[in-house]
Parts: structure tokens; C-alpha cells; sequence
């Protein structure tokens, strides 16, 4: 069982710049094809335009890898069976010499383990509907306590139940912060007609916010809930009735647990007539943007980059 980092990483965390964490089931769960790779290679492409470093993350057999070259990218987007990985199964994957794709969480545990402060996502996971019988809570809520990585996210993927979502990241001290707006996003649309507990509007600030918990010994990261673009929204009101009939359509299948997010993903996409694929698009191209602009903060902070912040925490 190895960890491995792509020269470019590891020359970019050696000469303290700034680096910006990928996951991978966007690439294998999240997407079909060829939208997938055209999109994983966008990702990084923002990330490299905002002056940071992409490291995408993923585990090729029983490796786990911090950082992709293009032969790789396409390579997992074209992959079939991959294992969809999180806190519980990354480590079991590796040892059997497996492939799998990272996670919200999985991300997060490699970018600590690298000394990556940053990472960009689409959306978090979080509580299902339905949990108050079926204890379906996503492990990246747990993740998010625990790691000391600060999460660029349009907020928790709107299938979610948003209201209990946000209570259980309450419960776990994790600050949820919008950006730029007071109302939480929610995925596809700018808002989820939820407040969010705390707002900022600059990088420097939430640079200087993950600093801050260091110094003060606070385990765990942050989450910025970045909005989607306007122009790329599917509003909520909109959005409602079709989160319903998939999640009905799911119910009649009897599909649950890991299986759950992705047909709920792809039956949205068949309702929407592609139009969340391309919210989808818009909404983590935006975060990868912001996620390399907070990250180049975080290197102008005396004392420390991105990955000596990561290490001190």
C-alpha cells in the first residue's frame, strides 16, 4: 500500500504553491460519457488558470495517487467497476490492490495526508430523505470534522434533505460559510430558501478563517458554500418536482445506499433533458475558480503555505 504524488504536486507543495484537491467519482459515478473526462480535464484546467495546482485524487490499483496525468484521467473516465470510495472502504481497496474513486471524505483524507489545505467539489453529501428511518447519512458530514480541509462546495447536493443536513454540521462544529450571498445554495440552484449560518466575501478571508481554527486547535475543516453562476441555475421552485419523481422512481426500484446518488443524478439529468448535466458543469468549473483563488491566500499567510497550514492543524 503506497500514497503517491505526481512530481507536479510534489514539486508545487515543495516550492509552496498553492494546490488545490480534486475527487474522482465525478469522473467515474458522477458524469456519463465523454462529459466526464471533458469535464475532469476543465477542473483542472480553471485550477492551473487561477495560478494553483490541480491534484486530482483517486486510487489506481491499490495505490492511492494525489495527482493525475491526462494517460490517467482518461484512463479512470473510460475505467468500468470502479469502487465508488469513502472513509470505511478506501483503506480495505487499497490493500486488495483495487481501484476506486474518491469521495467528498476519501478526498479529503488523502489532501490531509498530503498537505493539501484546499479542495474543490460539486456538492457535499449529507443527510438523505428519509434518514429518520433509514440512518442514511453521508460520511463526508463526519469527514468535514475531522480533516482539516477547507471544502469549496455549491453547497450539499439538493437530493439531500438540506434542513437536516445542516443540523448535523451545527452538531459537528463545522462552519458552513456562503459565499458572497446569506442564503445557503442548494446545488443546482443559487438558494435552498435556507440561511446560512455564516457568510464571507473574499478568499483572503476564508484563507485567513482555516488559519484561525489551527491556531485555535479546532480539529476538522470548513465548508464555503459557493453559489452556482445565475445564468446557469435551475431554480429551486423548478428543481422541486423533479427531485420528487426521481426520488419516487428510486423508491418503486428499490435503490438505496451507495447505489442511491448516482441514479438519482442520472434520472434528473433524463427529467432535465441534460439541463442539470450542464448546471453541474457550471457550478464545479465556479468552485474549482474559487477554490484556486482561496488557496493562493492561504500562501500569502506569514508563517506557512496551503500544506504547512494542512500539517499544522
Amino acid at each position: 500500500m503506497t500514497v503517491q504524488l505526481s512530481p507536479a504536486v510534489a514539486h508545487a507543495l515543495k516550492t509552496r504553491k498553492p494546490v488545490v484537491a480534486l475527487e474522482s467519482t465525478i469522473i467515474t459515478h458522477g458524469m456519463p460519457r465523454p462529459q466526464n473526462l471533458e469535464t475532469a480535464r476543465a477542473i483542472e484546467a480553471e485550477v492551473r488558470k487561477g495560478g494553483a495546482e490541480p491534484a486530482t485524487i483517486a486510487v489506481l490499483d491499490g495505490t492511492l495517487c494525489v495527482g493525475l496525468d491526462d494517460a490517467q484521467l482518461e484512463a479512470l473516465a473510460d475505467a468500468k467497476g470502479v469502487a465508488k470510495l469513502s472513509r470505511a472502504d478506501m483503506a480495505v481497496c487499497m490493500s486488495e490492490g483495487r481501484t476506486g474513486a474518491t469521495t467528498v471524505a476519501a478526498t479529503m483524507i488523502a489532501a490531509r495526508i498530503a498537505g493539501i489545505a484546499v479542495f474543490a467539489t460539486g456538492g457535499i453529501g449529507g443527510v438523505h430523505r428519509g434518514a429518520e428511518t433509514s440512518f442514511d447519512v453521508s460520511a463526508d458530514l463526519q469527514e468535514l470534522s475531522q480533516s482539516p480541509v477547507t471544502v469549496v462546495a455549491a453547497g450539499a447536493k439538493a437530493i439531500l434533505d438540506l434542513p437536516k443536513t445542516l443540523e448535523v454540521l451545527e452538531t459537528l462544529g463545522v462552519p458552513v460559510i456562503a459565499y458572497g450571498q446569506d442564503l445557503l445554495p442548494a446545488f443546482w440552484s443559487r438558494s435552498s430558501g435556507l440561511r446560512a449560518p455564516l457568510r464571507m466575501d473574499n478568499p483572503a478571508d476564508i484563507a485567513r478563517a482555516h488559519r484561525a481554527r489551527a491556531v485555535l486547535g479546532l480539529s476538522g475543516g470548513q465548508l464555503v458554500a459557493n453559489p452556482i453562476p445565475e445564468e446557469a441555475e435551475i431554480p429551486r421552485a423548478e428543481l422541486s418536482p423533479v427531485i420528487g419523481k426521481a426520488m419516487k422512481d428510486a423508491e418503486d426500484h428499490g435503490i438505496y445506499g451507495k447505489a442511491l446518488t448516482p441514479y438519482l443524478l442520472q434520472r434528473i439529468y433524463e427529467l432535465t433533458e441534460g439541463r442539470s448535466l450542464e448546471a453541474n458543469i457550471a457550478l464545479v468549473l465556479n468552485n474549482a475558480r474559487l477554490a484556486a483563488e482561496i488557496a493562493a491566500e492561504m500562501v500569502k499567510l506569514p508563517g506557512g503555505d496551503a500544506a504547512e497550514t494542512s500539517q499544522a492543524l
